[in-house]
Formats: C-alpha cells, structure tokens, sequence
C-alpha cells in the first residue's frame, strides 16, 4: 500500500528500506515474506506501475535527463570528459526502471576481488548460487529483437579477432566473445523485468507492506539509546516527518545518495564534515572514496540509409576481449549502439549522421579512482563527483581505450559488417596516433552508469572500510548498506545483477535464512 505521513509525524516499522531501486526492492519482497515482520519503503521518485515510459524497455534512452533522474554532473576532469551527465533514477525500481538491464552474473575472479579486500562470506561459491533465486526474468535477446546490423557485428568482431560467439554469457564464466546481452526484460511488449516489476508488483497488496513515493529521506537520527533508527524525512509537500525502525534502518539509495546520506548524518570524514559545520557522529574516512565506474569511449561510423527497426534496447549486442596474456577475465568490452549516440562527438564539433551505428570501448576494471563529498549541509544541493578519469599512474585506462578504439576499427573493416558503413564519423580515419586516438577518446568519453564503492566493506583492520562483510556501519548499531556503494572492487560486467544477488544476501543475512545450495557454476 501507498500511504502519507502526517505532517511532522513519526510512523513505526520494523525495518525501513531508504531507496526504491534496485536492492530496496528486493529487500522489501524478501522481509515482507513474514506477515509479522512490518516494512517501509522510502522512495524519492514516483511508482512505475502502469507507466509505458518506464515499463518499455526501449524507451531509456528517453528517460535521461527527464523528470525521472537526479542528473548529477561531476567536477571538472583534466584527463577526461568534464560534461557527462550521471543519471540516478528517480522512480520505483531505480536503476533497473532506468537503465538497458543488460544483466550478466559476476564473474568468480570478480567475488575472489572481494574475499581478497577482507570480504569474508562473498566468495563465489557463497553468492553465485544466490542466482537461483533471482526473480528478474533475464533471457538472451530475442531471435525477433535480433537486428541484422548487430548479428552482422557479431560474426564480424568473431571473424576478425578470433574470439567465440557466445549465445549465453550467464551459462558459464567467459573470457572472451562476442555475442548478444542477456536482458531482464519479456520480448512480448519489450517490457522491463526491473526489480520493482519482478520483485515488489507482485506484493504490494501485502498489509505489512508500506511505500513512501515522492519522499526523500535527508538525515538518520538517534533514539533515545543512541541508535541510528529513525530517519528524517521530507514529502512531495515539503513537510517533515520521522519514520522509526524497530529493528534495522537498510540504506538503499545507491552509490552516490548513500554516502550522501551518511554524511549529511555525521557519517564520514570528521575534517570535511566539522568544515560544514555537521556534528561528526563517526569519523569514517572511508565514505565517499573509492568512486568506481566503467568509462568509455565512443567511435562513430555512417550508414548508408536507415537500419531495420527491430532492437530490444538499441544496443543489444558487445564484445569482450582478453588482451593480457595470461588473464581470465576480460580487460576490454564493447558495446554495440544501432543508434548514432552522438551526444559528446557534437560537442567536440564532429557532424551527427542521419543513421549510424558505434562502438563503445569500455574499461572493465578501471584503475582510476575517485571521490565524492558534500558541497554543504543543505540537503537538497548536490554532492560533488570527481571520478578522476584517465589518471591511473600506469595509464591502464587510457590504454584500454586507445586499443579499443584500434581493435572497434578492425571489426567494422570486416565482413559483413562493413558492408553496412559508408564512413567513420568520429574521429575520422585520419586520427591514428596513440596521442591523438588518446586525446579524443578521453574528450569522447562517457559513462555507462556504473557508479560504485562508495561505502565500501571490508574487514575490521581496513581503516577505509565503511561497512563490515555482514554489511553493518561501522560507528553505528541498527544501520546496514545495501547497495552497490558497497563494492570494494568493481565487476568486469554490467553491475545489475551483482547489486540483486548482494540484496538477495543481505536478505538472508537480515532473517538468518540459509543461502542457497552450491550451485554447478559457482566458481
């Protein structure tokens, strides 16, 4: 049920969940498995049932920058492209109501990442097997979604580097292949199979079941005990009001609002926080750092005249390489747009085709770093972002995407793909140094809105760690995280998926369930 505070009121319920997304509703279906167990969901945005523009799946291209995403900007990236627009979802559902719900399982060097920055209970054979319970619908597209441009990319990406077509990419762990994505989506309609679809659309008749929509959640507060179990909170109306969690408060709100929160409760780096005049309730230095994304580039090529219009999400089809000798995980991805996305290219003064399609080389595991911090203790101005692109000491990230940009001109050279493409757009055949293929993939670049590890867990004697495997804050009782601030390292894949098995874990952890039996991929 959807229900309203009353102005300045305090509500109890045994958890409350801040953020609607992708881990929110997971968790909100799990807990409320029990009838006794009371749970409220506070959501920013709006509810996306009955909604056409959330629910198809082709439309998120249209979702950027719309009344249903936050649009943070970052600070100003020497080394890379300081105009990206960093979509966070502002409806039910989150990221899975808003993004292309390419869904890929973690790959188990990925979980071994985790165990390895202390991490105990989130190694391979502990979460994969959590993919059995996952209620998001995640098929391979379609054969009817299938556009002959991007089957045509496919064979040619194969031909021309040698890899294998993959026809799952979730059947087992891969080092390298091309081949079309698995969606959490039902081809029928092209409707979205997001965590608010999957999980909570099913359950919202339940009576223990409470959503706060168009509400946002400013400040964690003490009881009386000095526990974190009331949150602050303001409605579509302005007015404040308090919601009370008898047993745990679960923060949900992603890898830019989480942090944001804890700061803006005294949560974080003491020295920051007394500047801004918050009362540091923990110094917990790690909050905010360790900014993780997937960066990319884009390479632009003209077609000779429009392509045929069948396409789950516009960009169906990728290609993972291994380019490192020796290495089990892949360490360049691409992926594949039947749409000329042009929205940086334009900007650098490069013409817009009629018709086109690109490539986007992509950073699997990018070494660069970055942070966020609060501008001020005004709740509603937005956090600073620098992920400080492209400045790794080793050049790793700049390298992947200079080879990318390289490797994506020998695949649209080859058969049958290059049969469709009349010229390369951006940057142009004549841009052929490393130099000069740096420069503009670095201008060029965007984000695949991955943003991560903001609160990352750890063990006890890690002094960054926000959070303890269990996925408790530390310098507090009654507060866990769950969402993917808590990555310590970032997946080489598409994140989603990842952010569903950590809820469907934290779940067990929060009830003391037994998790799932070993699975035959796990590891």
């Amino acid at each position: 049920m959807t229900s309203t505070t009353p102005h300045g009121a305090e509500s109890a319920y045994d958890y409350v969940i801040v953020g609607g997304g992708t881990a929110g509703c997971v968790l909100a279906a799990r807990l409320t498995e029990d009838p006794d167990c009371r749970v409220c969901v506070i959501e920013g945005g709006p509810s996306d049932v009955g909604d056409d523009r959330i629910l198809r799946l082709r439309n998120w291209i249209n979702l950027l920058g719309s009344e249903f995403d936050y649009g943070y900007t970052t600070v100003e990236q020497p080394r890379g492209n300081s105009h990206i627009l960093h979509s966070r979802a502002r409806v039910l559902g989150g990221c899975s109501s808003h993004n292309t719900l390419i869904s890929f399982l973690p790959l188990p060097e990925d979980l071994d990442d985790w165990v390895a920055k202390g991490c105990t209970g989130w190694d391979p054979a502990t979460i994969l097997p959590y993919r059995d319970r996952l209620q998001t619908e995640i098929v391979p597209v379609a054969e009817a979604d299938r556009n002959p441009i991007a089957k045509d990319f496919v064979t040619a990406a194969s031909r021309a580097l040698g890899v294998p077509v993959v026809d799952d990419f979730n059947a087992r762990p891969f080092t390298d292949g091309a081949g079309f994505f698995s969606l959490a989506y039902r081809p029928e309609g092209n409707l979205r199979s997001s965590a608010s679809v999957a999980y909570l659309h099913p359950v919202l008749g339940r009576p223990n079941l409470t959503l706060k929509l168009e509400t946002w959640a400013h400040r964690l507060l003490t009881d009386e005990t000095g526990r974190l179990t009331r949150v602050a909170v303001r409605g579509a109306d302005g007015e404040p009001a308090t919601v009370r969690a008898d047993r745990e408060v679960l923060l949900c709100a992603g890898a830019i609002d989480t942090p944001r929160l804890l700061m803006l409760s005294g949560f974080g780096p003491a020295g920051d926080l007394s500047r801004l005049g918050i009362e540091v309730r923990a110094d917990l230095p790690g909050v905010g750092e360790n900014l993780l994304d997937h960066p990319e580039s884009v390479i632009v090529w003209e077609t000779a005249g429009p392509l045929p219009p069948n396409s789950a999400m516009d960009s169906d089809a990728g290609l993972f390489l291994r380019r490192e000798a020796g290495g089990s995980r892949p360490d360049l991805m691409f992926h594949f747009y039947q749409v000329p996305f042009t929205v940086n290219t334009e900007r650098l003064g490069y013409p817009v085709p009629e018709h086109g399609v690109c490539m986007t080389p992509n950073v699997p595991r990018a070494r660069s770093t970055g942070r966020m911090w609060l501008r001020s203790a005004d709740p509603s101005e937005h956090p600073a972002l620098d992920f400080r692109y492209f400045t790794d000491p080793e050049g790793h990230d700049e390298r992947t995407v200079v080879d990318g940009l390289r490797i994506a001109r020998e695949v649209a050279s080859a058969p049958p793909l290059r049969d469709w493409l009349v010229r390369e757009v951006a940057p142009g055949p004549g841009v052929t140094s490393d130099a000069d293929l740096s420069e503009y993939g670095r201008r060029a670049a965007h984000t695949v809105y991955h943003p991560a590890g903001t609160c990352r867990m750890g063990a006890a004697d890690d002094p960054m760690a926000v959070c303890d495997p269990q996925l408790r804050l530390r310098g507090a009782e009654g507060v866990r995280i769950v969402d993917a601030s808590v990555f310590p390292t970032m997946p080489t894949i598409n994140p989603m998926v990842t952010v569903l098995l950590v809820a469907e874990r934290a779940a067990d952890l929060l009830t003391g369930r037994s998790g799932p039996a070993a699975h035959t991929n796990a590891g």
